[in-house]
């Protein structure tokens, strides 16, 4: 299994195609298609989503970061500790399968398998022991001189970034053909973070739809080498794979084009549903760098790829204003408010308001009192204050071009029906299912996701 971080199908299927010989080989005898990606469509949760069965509720994962209950911005990120419900791997340990699992988030510290984990981009800096078993650790880091997680990519000399995307890729796919030349694995799977990190540097130059286009031919090509680098070490690692193995390519979602921001606190201010003291805040601070007045404040957020918003319960909270009957209907009022925004150009900002009680079977942790999209996610929310305007052109936290979106991809070789090309949509929480029952296993009644007849 490779899964290529926030690949479209736009992106795989049509825009960097031409730089990629071998994947197009593979497509002419696979079976491939959109595969949806669950709410909400982030990294952390959809890869444990994926490969669990769970919705993000039960696993009680709902972004990067989270907030500890009984407070306002005490937060943290999770780790593989964090997991509620077993993954792909470990029901194929627990049955005597070996097992090779190489930077799935969230995988750090790394999780004692029947195999071989290694640890994904949210380690640590310093983070000590990234290989299990940690016997490991000196011959990977003797074969890359040193294990690259990630890049810092919000920045804007992006021929560096573009640069260190290619290397680390270099290096992770490296790892992965010395790990699978060691033994014959059951299950054998790579998460590759260098798509997700190319797309928020370089969407604005790969993209001519992109409100802030700019026709950059030597960082076009940087990105498009990006691709055609990644299309070499797919292709390296498969010659060592041979024809016998089954390969499913996933991404846990997808990507398109940053509108810009919508500064959802700022917004929350001007509604009178937060409020602040003291004098107004400099453009961009964060919010818990403000003092809030939490005796008149009803709402505040956070910001992201979607904004969370958090009522102030009485109980709940430690300074908490708003009694149950109360926040109930105040999230009518808001969801009304919200649906009412108007996008800069006049026509509806497209607010969509969820509750984390009616779309997950069950709603763990921290959840957030309402998930709202701006633009089906073109529109990134910002958390920051002190704006001038509610709208943004750039992301509020460092340089970004882009954003998620709901349709990732999947293909797959040597399908069982037997049916190859355009397939029809999947949809990610059934994958770890289907995999589940490739090896005979049950899939647990009590998930959402279920096997897909005839996918693998």
């Amino acid at each position: 299994m490779i899964g290529l971080d926030s690949v479209a199908p736009w992106v795989l299927f049509e825009r960097f195609l031409p730089w990629m010989p071998r994947m197009r080989q593979i497509l002419s005898h696979s079976r491939y298609g959109t595969l949806t990606s669950i709410d909400p469509p982030i990294t952390v949760p959809a890869w444990a989503v994926m490969f669990s069965g769970a919705d993000a509720g039960t696993l009680g994962l709902y972004g990067f970061r989270h907030r500890r209950p009984g407070t306002y911005f005490d937060q943290y990120l999770p780790t593989s500790r964090s997991l509620r419900e077993p993954m792909v791997w470990d029901h194929l340990s627990r049955v005597g399968r070996r097992v090779c699992v190489i930077g799935m988030p969230p995988g750090f510290p790394p999780p004692h398998i029947n195999g071989v984990y290694v640890s994904d981009f949210l380690t640590p800096e310093g983070g000590a022991e990234y290989v299990y078993p940690p016997s490991l650790q000196p011959e990977l880091d003797r074969l890359t001189g040193g294990y690259p997680f990630d890049v810092r990519f919000r920045a804007d000399d992006r021929e560096r970034v573009g640069r260190e995307l290619i290397e680390m890729t270099r290096k992770h796919f490296a790892v992965a053909r010395h790990l699978w030349a060691k033994e014959a694995w059951d299950f054998f799977a790579l998460h590759e973070i260098g798509p997700d990190r190319i797309h928020h540097a370089f969407w604005k130059f790969i993209d001519p739809r992109h409100p802030r286009f700019e026709d950059n031919s030597a960082l076009r090509s940087l990105a498009e080498e990006y691709y055609a680098r990644l299309d070499e070490e797919i292709g390296a690692l498969l010659d060592l794979v041979g024809p016998e193995a089954q390969v499913l390519f996933v991404s846990d979602h997808g990507s398109q084009r940053m509108l810009g921001c919508f500064c959802i606190n700022d917004w929350l201010l001007q509604q009178g549903h937060l409020t602040l003291q003291g004098p107004r805040p400099t453009a961009g601070t964060a919010l818990e760098d403000t003092s809030v007045d939490w005796a008149r404040t009803r709402a505040w957020a956070a910001g992201g790829y979607y904004a969370r918003i958090f009522l102030n319960i009485k109980g709940r909270e430690p300074n908490g204003i708003l009694t149950p009957d109360q926040a109930e209907s105040f999230r009518v009022h808001l969801t009304d408010e919200l649906a009412a925004v108007r996008a800069p150009g006049g026509g509806s900002l497209g607010a969509k308001v969820l509750l984390p009680r009616e779309i997950y079977r069950e709603v763990r942790g921290d959840a957030p009192d309402l998930m709202v999209y701006f633009g089906d996610l073109s529109w990134r929310s910002a958390g920051t204050v002190g704006h001038s305007a509610l709208f943004l052109d750039e992301n509020d936290t460092g340089p970004d071009d882009s954003v998620h979106s709901f349709d990732g991809v999947y293909v797959v070789t040597s399908p069982a029906s037997g049916a190859t090309g355009l397939g029809s949509p999947a949809s990610l929480i059934d994958i770890g299912p289907t995999i589940l029952a490739a090896f005979g296993l049950p899939n647990p009644p009590h998930l959402v996701g279920r096997p897909i007849a005839g996918f693998l």
